[in-house]
């Protein structure tokens, strides 16, 4: 690693710009439960799913979520024998459910994708212009989710890094499963993996904040002994790191993660990327591993031996570290990069405009923020998003309906509109089906419960989604 001696005080600015656009407000926050609400009145009216529970997660759950960040939700059936949902299953409730929200005037945009490795329903929200991704007993989705929330809790950098790292991929076109670059969850575990790697180190491996690996079909997880364990285990990687803590500029720790990942097609052949452990390791020989060829692996901690970079190739591998190399180049000190050359390398064309950076053809979709969900109580959100539902089975639940609206403006681009038209007609070629299958979403598992309620106001700790 290059020693760095020199000030990032312009890229340091830069990414504090950027931060105060793409982070979430309050309002953003509350648009997302509304539009889990929305789902949670739908569901009452698709027979058989009365008792179902709604229950959000990825980046929202995990509070890595950007301003035009998407919304995933998992409909988790009651299922008190313990069977595994079968995916004929799934995309049967997944069908009634289209229909009930294109009915009742929720959703437009409607992409259901029935064949995908998990089955899932993609939609925009009419009254609030967020786009929700629904799927069905999503349990490995949740407890990943969780833990990385508490991973997000133990330095505000990491949620930092994630959201600017998301956002630069995507000016950068290497954060698109269904064309060969990265997803969004193998994204943040290579932040993760750059944080447990410096020295001294920022974060611990994952083993030693909460040590699973969920097999498809799994039951139902303790939430409550979850939270128990990943704190405890925080607190112990506190105690033993007193006086260690890494000090590093925000600024520093990207310009390092462009620098830790330029060379990463070198390396990618024979070697994976793991955060269970905190190393760079070489693939194990046996038959497991020789069945399956990889451009790039970056393993699933939480469903060893999966890879979560499945869906890339070797010329999108090219192309993704090119663009490590560029950023790499263009953020260190020696580089002398101004403001509008920084700005344009890490933010997409939607958020330049808000920064003083024009673009030609395009407008900005985003508001200045107002505070932040973490300056908003946002581990009491968390807490009431992720209770345990078995506990309160007796709960009455919610019903009600809320208003507002957000727009949400199409990409701009020829090509994204006539994939958008495909998509919308139904005109995918096997490679499109077999891309959209991961599409950046956690794995899919089983987890059941019922649904509860405590009330019909949604600021209160008390949205029906449990």
């Amino acid at each position: 690693m290059v020693e760095l001696t020199q000030s990032y005080h312009e890229l340091e600015k830069c990414t504090k710009d950027i931060l105060s656009v793409i982070k979430p407000t309050e309002d953003d926050r509350n648009k997302r439960l509304h539009a889990v609400r929305e789902i949670v009145n739908s569901i009452y009216l698709v027979n058989g799913l009365g008792d179902a529970a709604v229950k959000p997660f990825g980046s929202f759950l995990s509070n890595l979520y950007a301003k035009s960040g998407d919304l995933d939700v998992s409909v988790e059936l009651p299922n008190v024998f313990g069977f595994i949902t079968s995916k004929e299953k799934k995309q049967d409730v997944l069908r009634e459910l289209m229909i009930t929200l294109r009915t009742k005037g929720v959703a437009r945009d409607v992409n259901f994708i029935p064949t995908a490795r998990v089955p899932v329903l993609q939609y925009v929200s009419n009254k609030f212009g967020i786009s929700c991704d629904i799927s069905i007993n999503n349990y490995p989705g949740r407890i990943k989710s969780k833990v990385l929330y508490w991973i997000s809790t133990m330095d505000e950098r990491f949620g930092d890094m994630v959201l600017l790292v998301k956002e630069w991929a995507k000016a950068q076109n290497i954060n698109d499963p269904k064309n060969g670059t990265l997803n969004s969850y193998s994204l943040c575990l290579l932040v993760l993996f750059h944080f447990q790697t410096c020295k001294p180190a920022i974060l611990p491996p994952m083993k030693e904040i909460y040590d699973v690996n969920i097999a498809e079909g799994s039951g139902r997880f303790n939430e409550n002994n979850l939270d128990w364990s990943c704190g405890e285990n925080i607190a112990n990687f506190r105690r033993q790191n007193i006086g260690q803590r890494n000090q590093s500029s925000l600024s520093h720790l990207l310009a390092t993660f462009f620098e830790k990942f330029c060379d990463i097609g070198t390396y990618s052949s024979d070697h994976l990327i793991s955060t269970y452990t905190g190393e760079l390791k070489r693939i194990p020989h046996h038959l497991y591993w020789t069945a399956r060829s990889y451009s790039l692996f970056v393993e699933d901690p939480f469903q060893r031996p999966e890879n979560t970079a499945r869906t890339v190739d070797m010329l999108e591998l090219r192309r993704i570290s090119r663009a490590f190399t560029r950023a790499k180049d263009m953020v260190f000190p020696d580089r002398h990069a101004d403001r509008k050359e920084l700005l344009s390398l890490l933010c997409t064309p939607e958020v330049r405009p808000e920064l003083g950076v024009t673009t030609r053809g395009t407008a900005g979709r985003y508001t200045n923020p107002a505070m932040s969900p973490q300056q908003h109580g946002f581990a009491e959100l968390m807490g009431y998003l992720t209770a345990d539902p078995y506990r309160n089975g007796h709960d009455q639940r919610a019903r009600g309906s809320t208003t507002g609206s957000r727009p949400i403006q199409n990409s701009g681009t020829p090509a994204a509109e006539a994939y958008q038209g495909q998509r919308q007609r139904g005109q995918y070629t096997s490679a499109q089906r077999a891309n959209l299958a991961v599409g950046g979403r956690l794995p899919n598992g089983s987890k059941n419960s019922r649904s509860q309620a405590n009330s019909n106001s949604i600021d209160g700790q008390n949205c029906q989604l449990m």
